[in-house]
């Protein structure tokens, strides 16, 4: 056997990745009348292509997106057996990678309509205004206009540098939301090849392997569909942290801590990773256990004040967004637990007395706050001795930001599966992963509604899921390849 961290496999699955490769295809081609679409296409307005918008011909869009999708998730089931088997390696797992996210560069958004607010945002700060005073609303035009209602009055909740690159690329792109959207794509394509040569490394220093660790986190459908098909910031985010997260552990502490801060300046919840790597450092340093501490978090702090500061100022914009960390409460779904918890008990006490749901969703989104502080806190206090527990206890404490957080979305889960993937996985654990990740896939429309609460949906999305975690361990679990073969061998 090879040692941890090691592949034996470096071949690359053709069949694997021509798979894959037709189900993204399919995905980024039914995305044209079934995804996140403009109120007014530039490339297919007062065309004969505009059927493919309204009715039966949005139908078909949608089936050709989830005939895709289904294509997508059968070839990463199938190139997790492969890995497992040590028939792939971590090079031939790359090459898939590169080759699926391929048909994504220039599809439109897939599952959301987040990435024309982040262009209404760089509009704002283009044009001389605050994105952490006003929403997209100030400022009139194509871009505000394909901006949903929920948003159109909200500040940006993200930090300098992604305001920064919004700016420059609204900057390159001007109001074309196509042209924009493909640029903002390649910006949030940095998070991925960072996440690419990032794992690795991470799964080295955790005990785990790089082909699996890559497998998990980076060709996972649910990351590619929704980080870079969706465009999301998130996938910056993942990308800096985990670099600086590996960063840290190589000995570079100083550099990890400016690399992290930088995930924060994007989204603010990478900071949650920069305490425990107080820990990583101190552990390295001589001296008392307390000098060390101070010695360490002295110098991050100052790494991150110094860093955060020059972001700042060179993006033109103030502490503003600390402010608009808020406006994710405008989300209310049951993904959140808290939040569930409130609706959950608000139903029930609605069967007896006619009452609103508002102070139970409050409520529970107190208790579940309070809960996150003490588990964050507790996880912290027992990452001491540094090195790679402190980082397995960082990716629990982000996977409690994601379930216990106030408002919680299907991608937010990428934060903590970027660092936990490169933990030493067997087989019994991947069959959940993969019925979660899938699961978490089906829960939002390609238009980037949510669908969850519509509860057919649901059972099927579960049914789904169930069958592609059985899938990993055991191919053709409906039994198909058998009826094939004795059809034909009935035949005359």
């Amino acid at each position: 056997m090879p040692p941890t961290g090691t592949d034996a496999g470096s071949t690359v699955p053709i069949r694997t990745l021509v798979l894959g490769l037709l189900g993204y295809a399919l995905l980024a081609l039914g995305g044209v009348g079934a995804g996140g679409t403009l109120v007014r296409d530039p490339l297919i307005a007062d065309t004969a292509l505009t059927w493919v918008r309204f009715g039966h011909g949005r139908d078909l869009a949608t089936a050709v997106l989830y005939i895709g999708l289904a294509l997508a998730v059968w070839a990463w089931v199938r190139l997790g057996r492969e890995v497992h088997a040590r028939q792939v390696g971590a090079r031939g797992v790359l090459a898939v990678i590169g080759a699926w996210v391929a048909p994504l560069v220039l599809a439109p958004p897939l599952f959301s309509r987040d990435v024309y607010s982040y262009l209404a945002q760089g509009n704002l700060a283009l044009n001389g205004l605050d994105p952490y005073q006003v929403g997209p609303a100030a400022l009139p035009g194509t871009l505000t206009d394909n901006v949903s209602w929920v948003w159109q009055n909200t500040v940006a909740p993200y930090g300098p540098l992604f305001v920064l690159a919004a700016k420059g690329v609204v900057a390159v792109t001007g109001e074309n939301p196509v042209t924009g959207v493909i640029a903002m794509r390649l910006v949030m394509l940095v998070g991925l090849g960072l996440a690419c040569w990032a794992v690795p490394g991470l799964a080295r220093h955790l005990g785990g392997r790089a082909s699996t660790a890559l497998w998990l986190a980076v060709a996972n459908p649910l990351i590619l569909v929704h980080l870079v098909g969706g465009a999301h910031n998130d996938l910056l985010m993942v990308g800096l942290m985990a670099a600086g997260v590996l960063l840290a552990l190589e000995r570079r502490h100083a550099a990890g801590f400016a690399v992290v801060t930088l995930a924060a300046a994007v989204k603010a919840t990478a900071a949650v990773a920069l305490p425990f790597l107080v820990w990583v450092w101190a552990a390295r340093l001589s001296g008392s256990p307390g000098r060390r501490f101070l010695r360490a978090g002295a110098a991050g702090v100052a790494v991150f004040v110094g860093v955060f500061a020059m972001t700042t100022v060179v993006a033109g914009v103030d502490l503003g967004w600390v402010a608009g960390l808020q406006t994710s409460s405008t989300i209310v779904n049951w993904l959140s637990l808290p939040t569930g918890a409130g609706m959950l008990i608000h139903w029930l006490v609605s069967l007896v007395f006619d009452v609103s749901n508002g102070p139970f969703v409050t409520v529970g989104r107190l208790l579940g706050s309070l809960l996150l502080a003490v588990v964050a806190v507790r996880q912290w206090w027992r990452s001491r001795d540094g090195g790679p527990g402190a980082v397995r206890r960082c990716a629990l404490v982000l996977l409690a930001v994601a379930t216990l957080a106030p408002a919680t979305l299907p991608w937010y889960f990428s934060w903590p599966l970027v660092l936990a993937a490169g933990l030493a996985w067997r087989l019994p654990a991947l069959v959940p992963a993969v019925a979660a990740s899938v699961w978490l896939l089906l829960v939002t429309f390609p238009s980037g509604d949510t669908a969850l609460n519509s509860w057919g949906y649901l059972a099927g999305a579960t049914v789904c899921a169930g069958l592609a975690a059985v899938s990993l361990v055991r191919p053709d679990p409906l039994r198909l390849s058998d009826g094939w073969a004795t059809r034909s061998r009935s035949a005359p």
